[in-house]
């Protein structure tokens, strides 16, 4: 038995802003829109303490690739619609995980 695990990191700029209150105004709350649309685990990952960039990123497992590879594409676009950021740089990949050790074997 497989599963697929979705990773998807991005890195966000916005050079405009001036403190620290001012990108977590930006960034926190789509994060939050993003956590409550899809079913995503997400977080700011690195540059909490710049002001002017964040690494954001979200994970996501299931049974089919396909759909995992779909929910990763609409939630990177819907992320990077959502703020006054400009996302510079992203990545991300679908990753086959075998499921077999933690199944079991009843010798079936």
């Amino acid at each position: 038995m497989k599963a697929y695990l979705g990773v998807y990191t991005a890195r966000l700029e916005m050079p405009w802003v001036r403190s620290l209150k001012e990108k977590r105004a930006l960034v926190k709350p789509a994060i939050e829109r993003l956590r409550a649309r899809f079913p995503v685990s997400a977080a700011r990952l690195a540059g909490q303490d710049d002001h002017a960039w964040e690494v954001v990123g979200f994970s996501l497992i299931g049974y089919d690739g396909v759909w995992v590879e779909n929910v990763l594409h609409q939630a990177a676009e819907f992320i990077a619609a959502q703020g006054e950021y400009r996302v510079v740089q992203a990545q991300w990949s679908v990753e086959e995980v075998s499921l077999e050790e933690l199944m079991p074997s009843w010798g079936i």
